[in-house]
């Protein structure tokens, strides 16, 4: 029997392998060694340490992804590839694997997590060992810097003197915050788990004395200190909508009178929710990874925001695609 409709979408849907390709060329950082030029396979797995056998059907693969070339037995990258994922390269975005590749393990246990009612990938922030969160934080390390620069450079954060950065984790907003105005001094608050970690990123930056970092919970209770910026990125998310609420109440009592909040992630959507795209589809990794956590929609932000005592709720996009919503505690 022939059917009348050809399962194109289903088909679209399952080639997910290009993904998989880029993300062990991503782990196995073959694009550096091919900055130089062209190479052959054999080059390749010496400069990278493997055997050859086994990653000439990568770079086939990655080939057909468009991210190699091949001409005769030489394979070079592509002019996206030398731009993005060379080690090196101030565009770098190869590091990002261990997200990538945390986020789309949790995505696999989305029919488990529906059926239990559980998530099946939990991030429990409070309990994950050192080593996953230190991996974890490193693949959000380069977003949570370049959200620290547009932020700055965009959104009127280089106006602040003392800056709050709610859940920081590797404290990259806070970073790039000081590095790029020396008159902002910061703080990032976490939970203990995480802070140790944070503390590291901000070390390694040479940012220890402009960068003060904490132990806290502010759906718990208010921060000591007085803050006229206060970031939260992909934070809200997390929560429930009953701590989300508690949350922007005690950010409210800690800021100075005409304070900025900002809150930034993927976890921003229409009221009609389905779209924008990427935060409907990464609301499926949210439920294996949050108890209650989820995208919230743009109605459900601004009354938590405004019932927090916050005015001029506004709402746009930075660059990297992010949402990100704005308010002001009154004068």
């Amino acid at each position: 029997m022939t059917s009348p409709l050809e399962p194109k979408t289903i088909q679209k849907l399952v080639d997910v392998y290009p993904s998989f390709a880029l993300l062990a060329g991503m782990q196995l950082d073959l694009f550096t060694p091919l900055k130089a030029g062209p190479m052959r396979p054999e080059q390749i797995a010496n400069a990278i340490g493997v055997d050859v056998v086994k990653l000439k059907p990568l770079l086939y693969a990655l080939v057909a992804a468009e991210l190699l070339t091949v001409e005769g037995d030489c394979f070079s990258n592509t002019d996206e590839a030398n731009h993005f994922l060379v080690r090196g390269s101030p565009f770098y975005m190869g590091g990002v694997h261990p997200l990538y590749a945390d986020l789309w393990d949790a995505a696999l246990q989305t029919a488990e997590s529906i059926r239990t009612g559980q998530p099946q990938a939990k991030h429990d922030y409070t309990e994950m060992p050192r080593e996953a969160l230190e991996t974890f934080y490193q693949g959000l390390h380069p977003g949570a810097l370049a959200t620290g620069n547009s932020l700055v450079k965009d959104y009127g954060l280089s106006s602040c003197q003392r800056l709050l950065d709610v859940g920081g984790g590797s404290g990259g907003v806070a970073i790039a915050a000081v590095k790029a105005c020396p008159h902002i001094q910061a703080t990032v608050i976490d939970v203990s788990n995480v802070t140790p970690i944070t503390q590291c990123f901000v070390t390694e930056a040479g940012v220890s004395d402009r960068v003060e970092v904490i132990t806290g919970n502010v759906v718990e209770t208010p921060i000591h200190g007085s803050f006229d910026a206060v970031v939260l990125k992909s934070f809200i998310q997390v929560l429930s909508p009953n701590d989300a609420q508690r949350a922007l109440k005690h950010i409210n009592a800690t800021m100075a009178p005409g304070g900025v909040i900002y809150i930034l992630g993927i976890g921003i959507l229409d009221n009609s929710r389905i779209s924008p795209r990427g935060a409907v589809i990464t609301n499926t990794i949210f439920i294996n990874i949050y108890d209650e956590g989820q995208a919230y929609t743009e109605d459900e932000y601004h009354d938590w925001i405004t019932g927090a005592g916050f005015v001029g709720f506004k709402r746009d996009t930075l660059p990297d695609g992010l949402g990100i919503i704005t308010a002001q505690k009154p004068t």
